[in-house]
């Protein structure tokens, strides 16, 4: 998963112009012997996991019955390892089958939660060979303490302003809403706990995890920004690395703001795809002109900036959230015949289908409650990486965004943009953009999609070249594509998992 927003897009042009399974040795390594433990740290890699239900384990979580939970202890902070601690939240699948070891993976966001995800591989080859561990990172989901900025209710005021005023009294009143949000996320969640909740401590905690699980090495599947996690690992412990599967890659090397640019390309590539398969059809809200698709996509959604479209829930359907839950449906091609009908709907002046698609990405509940997604992946976004002060070079960034993505540009553009919210965060980054240096990694697989909308191709291409990976293929047009039922992919990665000198080369499949 990819994080990409009306605030996804103000964020990345800002932030740069992204009981114990001990029987098990993991399966084969670069060693047989047991992975170093760091200096201080020998009381977190020793600790026993205690195996429970998930909902007592960690209530709320909605995670299903078929799968255990437990809790791993960190340090908040590693250079002070005695001093506060976070818990990691962890899932598991058991294998049904014969063993291998433990399968760590990730779903992206950056502030996804991960317990349900362990249950991706059920019924596959994987399923039976690798207990399939999820986790929720520090500061994200059931994980304690838990990044929170903004109640419900806040959320939802939120969402209802249309930030589309690029006079200098639109973007001074974007960037006081930045600040307040700011302020807010450092009262609620604590600086300490804003200071630790990056990728930098991420790879660190999953290698706690991994000695917890009785790992001797690490087998890892990534989505989209779980590469990003999955090629820190490698860098930081690179002789700890048995096999990694990273799907949707995001290029570490890659600059925010040409990430997003690369992000703005790709979902212009989806919405002409889903256009022309709607123009085909009878009755589609865009016409029958592909050609014509984003003067009427247009047509449809700028009203909304003035009124927005009425829905059952009260809030009503604002323009930003048009946008939202058009680019949610933009993710797979699965999601094209809920938004034809949703935009079918918006020629009739109801806005609940689109409404309904906003909420599914914006982690918002029918009792109005929200998951912590958003706040978790500001809090991580605005560690990972140096923030954009250069107001010259945001206007630009801005002017270059429209160009990109035609079907998202409001037409309101006057060549300036409102700093991000990471220009404002109460604490500094920790890491940077930089070309991985990894000498030695065991072989690592890469899996890219063509028309991959939120992490572009070419990023994938990049990645495996900067790791020396091996790049898998994919003909599409969706948003990662692992356990996605593509069988010549996941027999390629399954095969790969079981035995990592098994990786193939130059596959391409679709």
């Amino acid at each position: 998963m990819s994080r990409f927003s009306r605030r996804r897009r103000q964020a990345a042009l800002a932030a740069s112009v992204l009981v114990l399974a001990a029987c098990s040795t993991g399966g084969d390594g670069p060693g047989d012997e047991a992975a170093a433990v760091p200096a201080g740290l020998e009381s977190f890699y020793s600790q026993q996991l205690e195996w429970g239900t998930c909902e007592a384990v960690a209530p709320g979580a909605g995670v299903g019955g078929d799968l255990e939970c437990a809790r791993v202890t960190v340090p908040l902070d590693y250079a002070e390892p005695g001093g506060e601690t976070a818990s990691v939240a962890i899932s598991r699948a058991r294998a049904s089958g014969v063993r291998i070891g433990s399968l760590l993976v990730n779903p992206g966001g950056p502030g996804a939660s991960g317990l349900a995800l362990a249950s991706v591989a059920t019924g596959t080859p994987v399923g039976e060979s690798f207990d399939v561990v999820g986790f929720d990172p520090r500061g994200v989901g059931a994980s304690t303490p838990a990044v929170q900025c903004l109640t419900g209710p806040e959320r939802d005021a939120d969402r209802a302003v249309n930030d589309v005023d690029s006079s200098p009294e639109g973007i001074a009143a974007s960037e006081a809403r930045s600040q307040e949000r700011a302020r807010l996320c450092a009262e609620r969640t604590g600086v300490d706990v804003l200071a630790h909740v990056g990728t930098r401590e991420v790879v660190r905690d999953m290698d706690v995890v991994r000695a917890a699980l009785g790992e001797q090495r690490l087998d890892y599947l990534g989505y989209s920004y779980g590469t990003r996690l999955g090629t820190a690992y490698a860098e930081a412990f690179p002789d700890n690395v048995r096999a990694m599967v990273l799907d949707g890659a995001i290029d570490p090397a890659q600059s925010v703001v040409d990430q997003v640019l690369g992000q703005a390309e790709g979902f212009q590539q989806a919405f002409d795809a889903f256009a022309a398969d709607c123009t085909a059809r009878p009755d589609c809200p865009l016409g029958t002109d592909p050609a014509g698709a984003t003067a009427r996509f247009r047509e449809l959604v700028d009203p909304l900036i003035d009124t927005p479209a009425a829905t059952t829930d009260p809030r009503g359907l604002s323009y930003g959230d048009a946008i939202t839950g058009v680019q949610q449906a933009l993710y797979s091609p699965n999601l094209w015949t809920p938004l034809r009908g949703g935009l079918a709907a918006l020629t009739r002046g109801q806005g609940d289908s689109l409404l309904m698609l906003a909420d599914l990405y914006e982690g918002r509940a029918d009792d109005g409650t929200y998951t912590n997604i958003e706040d978790a992946f500001d809090a991580v976004r605005c560690v990972d990486d140096p923030p954009e002060t250069d107001r010259a070079a945001m206007g630009a960034a801005d002017t270059a965004f429209r160009n990109a993505a035609p079907f998202l540009d409001d037409g309101r553009g006057t060549g300036a943009a409102p700093l991000d919210l990471c220009a404002f965060w109460p604490v500094p980054p920790t890491s940077e953009p930089r070309v991985p240096d990894v000498p030695g990694l065991p072989p690592v697989l890469v899996v890219s999609t063509t028309g991959d909308p939120a992490t572009p191709y070419r990023a994938g291409v990049d990645l495996a070249d900067a790791l020396g990976a091996e790049l898998l293929t994919f003909e599409g047009a969706q948003h990662t594509v692992v356990f996605d039922g593509e069988a010549c992919v996941d027999d390629a990665v399954a095969a790969y998992l079981r035995d990592p000198s098994d990786v193939p080369e130059g596959l391409r499949c679709g």
